[in-house]
């Protein structure tokens, strides 16, 4: 990311582990580290990580042979003299310890807000920066849209927690950028997989849990569990203050694991909450409420639609006001915030019906969104969603369940089925059909966005779900190149026969 040359020996990168042997001289120089072969130069340590899909194990002579100085692995490896073996019991572990002490444990020198959850993570991470940060930028952030590393240096994600080496890398970046905070997407897997170990949070944050990602935890309990590390010191650091929605069943479940050290702010609509939204009020123009916390009250109004987004903006808020913002000015700097890429995002070019793009890719997600535009849609709701492949089949019964039970029409169609084909997929989704003249199952996205659009009459509104931000699709082992809000305003264009400049 710039010329800046980092350069540590072995023994200080793993000093204070337990159970490291390094074979070979321990005070090589290391001055780069690589998961990824491809990705090895001279000086390089390769860490030999287990994955998911793919072994690290089998590329060590690949970075061998590209000028890797030293190797670190599970298992016994016998390389020539020159390089330096490092053998562990953990890897991803060890990798995340070693990540932040080559870097200079860049998380300390930042205030680091850990924002989790099924659904919301990007919405509150969006929020919250644009209103902590200051008119020097001084807040970055890391989630599923973008990495913004300060100073306009933003771009596009490849993961919602990335790698340890890359986190650790990109939170170098921001400290020597000026950012003074950093805040972040924590994944389920980005927990698991150890991403995040070592990292000093200051704040962490709880919006809720439904079913996602059970191919990966194989079952909700699982999955609660990997998301309590977070809040328990479990990942090797007591955070500060700890953010939570007591409205969710798993965000009171989650209170009691919190150890008494850590400083518990609870938000919602409940009684009992913290910070306390009263009053609420939803139109097709955004919402407002009533907001409460200990030493006051203020009315609240933003753009956002749906009431699932007045639990984002009181985390936000809180986020807010742990960080040492004053809470009213808060309030006010919210009217100002304009909304999330992909995020119930509007697609507009003069129609007379509504279209709008939004992520929903769980069977809550979905009906959360449902729910909303049934509230405000004068005329019919119609809606595009898929489901992608290789990931929790689970899904597709669910949110075919709620298309039907909530849509007046829907069109199931690909999402990213990866290596799976359309049809499997589809088989899975149509086990959950009731009124099958209600669902049209159209491979191609968008021709299944396309037919959408020409049904829509005056008053209707057409949800594309299921893609949000994203502007690919992933198709075997191609990624093509697709992006709901652009196929949507051509398609509109083309329709209505008008001329606007795109």
């Amino acid at each position: 990311m710039d010329d800046k040359r980092i350069e540590r020996n072995l023994k200080e990168l793993v000093n204070g582990l337990p159970d490291v042997v390094i074979i070979g001289n321990e005070l090589q120089q290391i001055t780069s580290i690589a998961l990824d072969s491809r990705k090895v130069v001279p000086g390089a340590l390769f860490i030999a990580i287990p994955g998911q899909k793919e072994d690290g194990f089998l590329y060590i002579e690949e970075a061998i042979a590209k000028g890797a100085v030293a190797v670190m692995v599970g298992r016994p490896y016998q390389a020539g003299k020159n390089v330096a073996i490092l053998l562990v019991h953990d890897v991803r572990l060890v990798t995340s310890y070693i990540a932040r002490r080559f870097y200079g444990l860049p998380d300390e020198m930042l205030h680091m807000i850990g924002i989790t959850g099924t659904n919301g993570k990007t919405t509150v991470a969006t929020i919250g920066q644009f209103l902590i940060d200051e008119e020097v930028p001084s807040v970055g952030m890391l989630g599923t849209i973008h990495y913004d590393l300060g100073g306009k240096f933003t771009f596009p994600s490849s993961k919602t927690t990335p790698e340890a080496i890359e986190l650790q890398a990109m939170l170098d970046q921001m400290v020597r950028r000026g950012c003074r905070s950093a805040i972040m997407e924590v994944s389920s897997h980005g927990i698991a997989l150890k991403r995040v170990q070592y990292v000093t949070f200051d704040v962490v944050v709880f919006l809720n849990l439904t079913q996602d990602h059970l191919d990966f935890h194989g079952d909700l309990e699982n999955y609660f569990k990997e998301k309590v590390k977070l809040f328990t010191g479990s990942l090797g650091c007591l955070p500060k203050f700890a953010i939570i929605n007591i409205d969710d069943p798993y965000g009171r479940r989650l209170i009691e694991y919190i150890p008494n050290e850590v400083t518990v702010m609870t938000f919602g609509s409940s009684e009992y909450a913290t910070i306390r939204a009263s009053n609420i009020a939803l139109s097709s123009e955004g919402l407002s409420f009533m907001l409460h916390w200990p030493s006051g009250e203020i009315g609240v109004a933003s753009s956002l639609l749906g009431a699932y987004n007045v639990s984002n903006v009181l985390a936000s808020l809180a986020i807010g006001w742990v960080s040492g913002k004053k809470m009213d000015a808060l309030a006010m700097k919210l009217k100002d915030f304009r909304g999330v890429r992909g995020r119930m995002e509007k697609v507009d070019i003069g129609q007379d019906f509504s279209v709008l793009v939004d992520y929903a890719h769980t069977g809550d997600a979905l009906l959360n969104v449902l729910k909303i535009l049934r509230q405000i849609t004068p005329g019919r709701l119609l809606v595009v969603y898929g489901c992608g492949g290789d990931r929790d089949r689970g899904k597709r019964f669910s949110m075919t369940k709620v298309a039907q039970e909530w849509a007046d029409l829907a069109w199931a169609t690909s999402d990213n089925p990866r290596s799976e084909t359309i049809e499997s997929i589809f088989e899975d989704m149509r086990s959950a059909v009731i009124i099958p003249e209600k669902i049209f199952f159209i491979p191609e996205r968008r021709r299944a966005i396309e037919k959408a659009l020409e049904e829509a009459r005056e008053g209707d509104c057409v949800l594309i779900a299921g893609k949000g931000h994203e502007t690919f699709q992933a198709i075997g082992n191609k990624i093509i190149p697709f992006d709901d809000c652009e196929v949507a305003r051509e398609l509109l264009i083309f329709k209505n026969k008008v001329n606007v400049t795109i």
